[in-house]
């Protein structure tokens, strides 16, 4: 991780090179108008307004080839100030419509000032800070990218100015670093391998909606075998609770208040309802149905429940930004001193699950939020238990102070795939508040009525966008106990395929999932397509295997085949999906 130095020197190098693509294409395009061009992660942009004349990807090498004369040039970067007034007038004499716009703004905000920057005869509107001159870019650490559209300050009511990203790095080598690792994420699309895997689709008629097939149900059902297999042993109870609830209950769980920007809602019965963007409230109705004593606690209900959150349409990505989902919710009701015990258990049944998939993690602790409910006193008891319960485990966290949810701390799991990328799934949140606005109660050892703390707890979170990322960390090659087919037999020839039947019947009634390819095509091409498809075991059925009842299997990732015999096989299969390798 890159220290805050190294990330101000990075900023000044990208928003320098923003600067000296304006001067560029200032040369190319003299009448162009320019709106604003910041340092951005990994790079630079500019937003541009070029009238009536087009500009297209092919000219990006044109722009290149400028603005390495620039640097070459080694020019200097010259701050001087205007006031407000000299400035307008300025801008208004250039016709630069943008940059006025923004100097009123500016005005409106108390300045009296404001600062340009001059780099040979191009002089710009701007904050900086930047180089010394344009000769310091390192040779090879930049590149530019990719055009895009953009609205004028991302209004759709505005008119579409023209982008134009940039990347840049120190140097070269963390520049090539960088397209390698791109490179190596579309290679990982989960949108493309789910295509190409046939495991689910996404259609305009429902934005944001995935659609699941035959191949994705598998999966899917395997993530949750194994998940309640795991909430089992660890005593959960199972509930389902409904998609749609009256306002009055989310106005009292403090949702309405903090959340309705982001949800979803109907008429009933001249009623205001809303689709539930959480699964916590129904189950705390479930809760309050009886009397609860202190014997009972903790009592842990868990829940994978559909809910729907209003996402814009230009932050939708695949399964990993979705407008509906199924969370894996879970809620513990317990006494204050069974809070660090509890927090505990989560933290070691997330670390098994997440190490079933091969997936390392850290976390880290999130506390009181500006827009926030319930006492400080509750907010330092919450505090004060999830960090014993961290201390105790001798757990290495990161703490993001005022980063907790408006209800309570938390304790968040990032987990990293297989690239290097970090992940936040699951989560432990410690709510104080919850079981005070229900007014939540249990009865305790002295027969008097107590308020029992709330645990949200979740470890995939949403299980669409955790397949997502399973999809993308294996790149579509699954483990055999999440692969959709197991195993693929391949007959060499029309007369093999009775008995490629037969074997695949026997290996379905064995509980193992299996696919015939039978088609008319040569070995060589129906190898081949396996191998797309990425699947764990081939087996090549001739007539060498139609009289030996031995099997010649290549196992995924290997040239070479093997000789086995059939049950020897099976019981290999059975053992490595059961025990989940």
């Amino acid at each position: 991780m890159k220290d805050k130095k190294d990330q101000l020197t990075q900023e000044i190098i990208r928003h320098s090179l923003s600067h000296i693509m304006a001067a560029a294409i200032k040369k190319l395009w003299p009448k162009v108008k320019f709106a604003i061009g910041p340092a951005i992660d990994n790079g630079f942009y500019y937003d541009l307004d070029l009238g009536k004349e087009k500009i297209s990807e092919a000219d990006l090498v044109k722009i290149e080839t400028e603005m390495k004369k620039i640097i070459k040039a080694d020019l200097k970067f010259e701050k001087f100030e205007l006031t407000i007034a000299k400035a307008l007038a300025r801008e208004k004499k250039s016709g630069q419509i943008y940059k006025q716009e923004l100097i009123k703004d500016l005005k409106k905000d108390g300045a009296k000032s404001v600062s340009y920057y001059k780099l040979g005869d191009f002089e710009d509107l701007c904050r900086g800070p930047h180089l010394k001159s344009s000769g310091e870019i390192k040779e090879g650490s930049w590149k530019l990218e990719k055009l895009a559209g953009a609205y004028w300050r991302g209004d759709e009511k505005n008119k579409m100015l023209t982008r134009i990203y940039g990347l840049a790095f120190a140097n070269k080598a963390e520049l090539d670093k960088y397209l390698k690792l791109r490179e190596e994420v579309e290679k990982r699309d989960h949108t493309k391998i789910g295509k190409e895997l046939d495991l689910f689709s996404l259609h305009k008629e429902g934005p944001g909606f995935p659609f699941f097939h035959p191949k994705g149900m598998i999966i899917w059902q395997e993530l949750m075998n194994y998940w309640k297999e795991e909430h089992d042993h660890e005593s959960y109870l199972e509930i389902k609770t409904p998609v749609i609830l009256n306002k009055k209950l989310w106005e009292q769980s403090g949702h309405w208040e903090h959340y309705k920007d982001n949800m979803y809602f109907c008429l009933i019965d001249e009623e205001e309802y809303a689709i539930k963007p959480m699964n916590c409230p129904g189950g705390i109705l479930i809760y309050k149905l009886k009397l609860h004593s202190y014997r009972e606690l903790p009592i842990k209900m868990a829940e994978i429940g559909l809910v729907h959150r209003h996402e814009l349409s230009g932050v939708l990505n695949g399964l990993l930004r979705v407008r509906a989902f199924n969370q894996d919710d879970a809620h513990i009701y317990c006494m204050e001193n069974q809070i660090k015990d509890e927090v505990i258990k989560i933290i070691r049944l997330i670390d098994r699950i997440y190490k079933t998939f091969g997936l390392s993690y850290h976390m880290e602790l999130s506390t009181k939020p500006d827009n926030h409910i319930g006492t400080d006193k509750m907010w330092q008891l919450a505090e004060k238990a999830l960090t014993e319960a961290l201390k105790q485990i001798k757990a290495d966290y990161k703490l993001n102070a005022g980063d907790g949810a408006f209800y309570g701390p938390k304790i968040d799991f990032h987990i990293k795939d297989a690239i290097g990328r970090t992940w936040q799934c699951g989560t432990i949140q410690l709510d104080f508040a919850m079981p005070e606005r229900f007014d939540l109660v249990y009865t305790g050892k002295d027969g008097k009525e107590h308020r029992p703390v709330m645990l949200h707890r979740t470890v995939y979170g949403a299980v669409e966008r955790f397949l997502g990322i399973l999809i993308e960390h294996y790149a579509g090659a699954f483990p055999l106990w999440l692969s959709p087919v197991q195993v693929k037999i391949i007959s060499v020839g029309s007369a093999h395929i009775d008995y490629c039947y037969e074997l695949a019947n026997e290996f379905k009634q064995a509980g193992i999932r299996t696919e015939v390819d039978d088609a008319n095509e040569t070995v060589g091409n129906k190898i081949r397509i396996a191998i797309n498809e990425k699947l764990p075991y081939m087996l090549v059925i001739g007539d060498k295997e139609v009289k030996s009842g031995k099997l010649t299997v290549r196992d995924r990732g290997e040239s070479k085949t093997r000789e086995i015999d059939k049950g020897e096989f099976l019981e290999e299969i059975k053992e490595k999906i059961k025990e989940r390798k």
